[in-house]
Parts: C-alpha cells; sequence; structure tokens
C-alpha cells in the first residue's frame, strides 16, 4: 500500500532534489514564469504556493523562513514586497501550470508554470521624436573615392 508517499522523488538524491526545486523557485521569482517538465512543475506548484501564502503576512520571521528556502536576500524582498501585494486577495493557487506538449528529443511532456498575476512594468513613455527626412548624399565614384590613397594587399582601405 502506498500511505504517506506524497513526496516525488524526480529520479534523484534528496540533495539534488532540493537544489532543483530551489532553482525552479528562484526562476519563477525572477522571471514569473518557467519552462519545465510536467512532473517538476507539480512538485514547483506545491512549494511556491506554500512559500507564497507563507509571504503575504510580512514580518521578520516570514522574511528568515523564506531566505531559508531561497538562499537569496534579494529574491526574499521581491516576493515579499513585489509579488505578494497583488496575490492578497487570492486565498490559494497562485501559481498556474499550462501544457505545452512533448518535448523534441526524449518526448517528455512539458509545461509553462507562471504565478498567476504579475505584474507588468509599464515602461516610461517619452515624447516621440519626429522623423526628419533624411537629405540624401551624393554618391560619389569608387575611383574618385579612393584618390591618393595607395592600397597594399592588406586589408582594407581606410
Amino acid at each position: 500500500m502506498r500511505h504517506n508517499r506524497k513526496i516525488k522523488k524526480l529520479g534523484r538524491k534528496k540533495a539534488h532534489r532540493v537544489a532543483t526545486i530551489r532553482n525552479l523557485l528562484r526562476s519563477l521569482i525572477i522571471y514569473g514564469k518557467t519552462k519545465t517538465t510536467i512532473t517538476k512543475a507539480k512538485v514547483l506548484r506545491d512549494h511556491a504556493n506554500r512559500l507564497i501564502s507563507r509571504s503575504l503576512k510580512d514580518n521578520l520571521a516570514t522574511r528568515r523562513y523564506l531566505f531559508r528556502h531561497l538562499n537569496d536576500q534579494r529574491l526574499v524582498k521581491k516576493l515579499c514586497v513585489e509579488i505578494a501585494p497583488p496575490l492578497s486577495d487570492y486565498k490559494g493557487g497562485f501559481v498556474r501550470i499550462s501544457r505545452l506538449g512533448r518535448r523534441d528529443g526524449d518526448g517528455c511532456e512539458m509545461a509553462l508554470i507562471s504565478l498567476v498575476e504579475t505584474r507588468v512594468k509599464e515602461e516610461k513613455k517619452g515624447k516621440k521624436k519626429k522623423d526628419k527626412p533624411k537629405a540624401k548624399k551624393k554618391e560619389k565614384k569608387g575611383k574618385e573615392k579612393d584618390k591618393g590613397k595607395k592600397r597594399t594587399g592588406k586589408g582594407k582601405a581606410k
């Protein structure tokens, strides 16, 4: 019987599995989406939901917990300040998995895992400069252009 066997081992030893999940979490936080296999995406979904729901309550204990799992203060800050506040209306399910089809090479099913609500940074739009039509320059013939310069067999003439 298969009782209490929730951990997906991903065909790796514990240290390798933890490192893989940590790297996927980092990519998800930095870029807002990650392309990976279906199995890894399902494992990542559980971990990401746990960390994001924890980061909704931003305090010192939470930041220490997140640092223990991410090992990067910049990512902890980004998670608590930028990612978690827009997701505060949700009770769970902060991550979405979209199936992409099979990978060329080994035929493994791929998925795109992304945050449900990501803020798109609005680019500052400046005034557009009007493009002035450029005056056409008179083209000189090749012989007149190289007048007075010696050509050697080495490289191009300047």
